[in-house]
């Protein structure tokens, strides 16, 4: 069984006991989370596809850590103009460990 989940902006395909680091969510190292933009189960031959979202289901996710990612570098210039920009970034982490899928 797995779903496609939607946080953050972007989709991810989770099943029960998976890892996966989103953009930050609120809470603390322990709690659990509920995600409900569910847009799809698969629960073995059987497909249910939201329109957007399958209606009362849910992912329940504990949170096990919250941290900053790596940091990128943003560099822009122009040739020829004397035009440098240099910008460095670190998008803040929630670690998530998915613990089940209600339909």
């Amino acid at each position: 069984m797995y779903a496609v989940i939607r946080t953050g902006g972007k989709q991810y395909r989770v099943a029960p006991g998976d890892i996966l680091e989103v953009e930050k969510l609120e809470g603390k190292v322990g709690e659990s989370v509920s995600l409900e933009d569910v847009l799809m189960i698969v629960n073995d031959a059987e497909v249910t596809i939201g329109q957007p979202q399958v209606e009362g289901a849910q992912v329940t996710a504990k949170i096990t850590g919250q941290h900053r990612g790596e940091k990128i570098m943003v560099f822009r210039y122009r040739p020829k103009k004397r035009i440098r920009v240099r910008r460095g970034h670190r998008q803040y982490l929630t670690r998530l460990q998915i613990e089940t899928i209600q339909v």
